[in-house]
């Protein structure tokens, strides 16, 4: 169904300010013809405004964009030929469905004839052929974002730009429209750029994600190349590694570090770290195994005085005093508090209750070790979900770096409202 089809996108070292802020820093960007990329980050990291510079609403303060070998960037957006599915939908409420699908081509001066027969085809792909004479009002969200996907492809654009839009929709619908989203990217043939601060979205719906922080670029990458191996601290926490904790390397040995700090020591795969540096441990709630459950009589609660490590079973093993118990069917998402007084997050089998001291144990191979400097401690801290723990961080004269607060990837967390 879309027209216009191109070799490639191509974003070179684009920037945009708003007066002396930099919000957009020599952003490079090459996107292939039928990609799905998904610009991720948290809330003033610039993807909308990245998005918004492609579409042509807002203007470059340096850098070009190319289509193939036609620079577009001095295009107004009506030349460009976009699809953009908007947050709020931006349907007219006084038009029908039909109505508000055809508007487009109506203003590109389509014929009826053939604007009826797109409008009809469009409506079938998003399944509301039946809701064509109804107006927004009187349909759910989801229908709606039905309706602001059928008007951007309706047009047959080159690309179709989405800025997050589903953040409006309830839990149910936001996994039913994710679905059928890439079920028309995929049929369609489409190009797509979707700007999201949800990592699960991104991973379930993106062939790359490009993660950006501050309008500057951190890591572009497939989604399994970005869970499985982060540039850094900052992607790793928008992957899912939610415990992330302040040492100091204190040995290497080949490709692994051993670090220590907080009241643990832990060993694990360096990734930029150095001896007798700074670093921060990112640690996957769902890597951790619970290996035992028995303490001794009269143990009571851990404190900072226990023992944390080798003598309760070896490498990578930690005595923890579970505090909060988040039931998820088959798993658990557990809060726990390690004996340097820092919170652990787990997802285990192992059904487990308030007041528990259990032991835990994380494989070398699942624990990343990041140099940490102040710009990445600052970085951390600043993800969602993340509190910086009081302690301090080494000899930063940063914040230290931030400690996972929030629930496992995937666990809702009740006593805190989402962001």
């Amino acid at each position: 169904m879309t027209g216009g089809r191109f070799d490639h996108l191509r974003l070179d070292k684009v920037c945009r300010r708003f007066g002396e802020r930099l919000v957009l820093d020599s952003l490079d960007l090459q996107i292939a013809g039928g990609e799905f990329v998904a610009l991720l980050g948290p809330s003033g990291c610039g993807k909308s405004t990245a998005l918004n510079c492609i579409a042509g609403l807002l203007p470059l303060s340096a850098g070009s964009i190319w289509l193939d070998e036609r620079r577009i960037d001095t295009l107004p957006p009506e030349r460009r030929g976009f699809g953009m599915v908007f947050q709020n939908y931006a349907l007219f409420p006084h038009l029908s469905v039909r109505a508000n699908v055809g508007f487009g081509l109506r203003m590109r001066g389509v014929g009826r004839a053939e604007t009826r027969r797109r409008v009809h085809q469009a409506l079938e792909l998003v399944q509301l052929t039946e809701y064509a004479a109804r107006l927004p009002g009187q349909l759910s969200g989801g229908q709606q974002q039905r309706v602001a996907i059928a008007r951007a492809i309706v047009i047959e654009p080159p690309l179709v730009l989405m800025d997050e839009p589903l953040s409006n929709l309830d839990a149910a619908l936001r996994l039913e429209m994710r679905t059928e989203i890439r079920r028309l990217h995929q049929e369609l043939g489409l190009t797509t750029i979707y700007v999201t601060h949800d990592q699960e979205e991104a991973l379930s719906l993106a062939d790359r994600l490009v993660v950006l922080r501050e309008g500057v670029e951190q890591q572009v990458g497939t989604p399994e190349e970005l869970y499985r191996a982060p540039a850094n601290a900052y992607v790793a926490g928008f992957m899912g590694y939610r415990n992330l904790f302040p040492v100091t390397v204190t040995a290497m040995h080949g490709e692994t570090a051993t670090a220590a700090g907080s009241g643990i020591e832990l060993v694990g795969l360096a990734r930029g770290a150095a001896e007798g540096k700074p670093a921060i441990v990112a640690i996957r709630p769902e890597d951790f195994s619970v290996v035992d459950t028995a303490v001794p009589p009269g143990s009571g609660r851990l404190t900072a005085d226990s023992a944390p490590l080798a003598a309760q079973g070896g490498a990578n093993t930690l005595a923890v005093d579970v505090e909060v118990v988040e039931y998820h069917g088959r798993e658990q998402a557990v809060l726990a508090r390690l004996p340097g007084g820092l919170p652990l997050r787990i997802r285990t089998v192992a059904r487990l209750a308030p007041g528990d001291a259990v032991t835990v144990r994380v494989p070398i191979e699942q624990v990343l070790v990041f140099a940490a400097d102040t710009a990445t401690a600052e970085a951390v801290a600043e993800l969602p979900e993340f509190t910086v723990p009081s302690d301090g961080f080494g000899d930063l004269d940063g914040p230290p770096a931030g400690v996972a607060a929030g629930p496992p990837a995937g666990a809702a967390d009740n006593r805190t409202a989402a962001p």
